[in-house]
């Protein structure tokens, strides 16, 4: 599966500063449904030349993450960026009745047509956030705006949680 292959990227690369290789040291999937789009979809190509016969089954991903979303209490979505992404995320909360939460960070306008454009308002309507929900969208630019939203909210408990530790030993 897509997962299982970034996965096994994440503990080959050994770099402690790569997304995939935190995921794969806390068991944490990541799902991409649009694996094969770009460069690791052409060395995919490229490999089943010599390798034939390799492989990669994205309907068990579907599976899994639709799983993950129906056997879940509760759920949230922070998608930073649009289209496919966003697009899978939304229909696995689909399958149970809408995310609890969610946050959309890009810079997608509703005019233009586009998945990323969608407001919240859109996936409350198919039933992809809980109608009770209170989702934001933030228009912005998800490189500059996600760090700065960690920052304020996330990390003041991983330094609280560091001062504890150091205080015990």
């Amino acid at each position: 599966t897509p997962s299982k292959l970034i996965r096994k990227l994440g503990e080959k690369i050994g770099d402690e500063s790569s997304v995939a290789y935190w995921a794969w040291k806390n068991d944490i999937p990541i799902y991409c449904p649009a694996l094969t789009d770009g460069s690791l979809g052409d060395m995919i190509y490229f490999h089943s030349f010599k390798n034939p016969g390799l492989v990669i089954d994205i309907a068990a991903d579907i599976r899994s993450i639709n799983n993950h979303a129906v056997y879940a209490k509760k759920t949230g979505m922070v998608i930073l960026g649009g289209g496919v992404v966003k697009h899978h995320i939304c229909n696995a909360n689909l399958m149970r009745n809408g995310a609890d939460f969610s946050v959309y960070i890009n810079t997608g306008q509703e005019f233009d047509g586009s998945d990323a454009g969608a407001r919240p308002d859109e996936a409350v309507s198919w039933g992809k956030i809980r109608i009770e929900a209170k989702p934001v969208k933030v228009y912005a630019d998800a490189t500059v705006v996600f760090p700065l939203i960690v920052s304020e909210t996330f990390a003041p408990h991983v330094q609280k949680l560091k001062k504890k530790e150091a205080d015990v030993e």
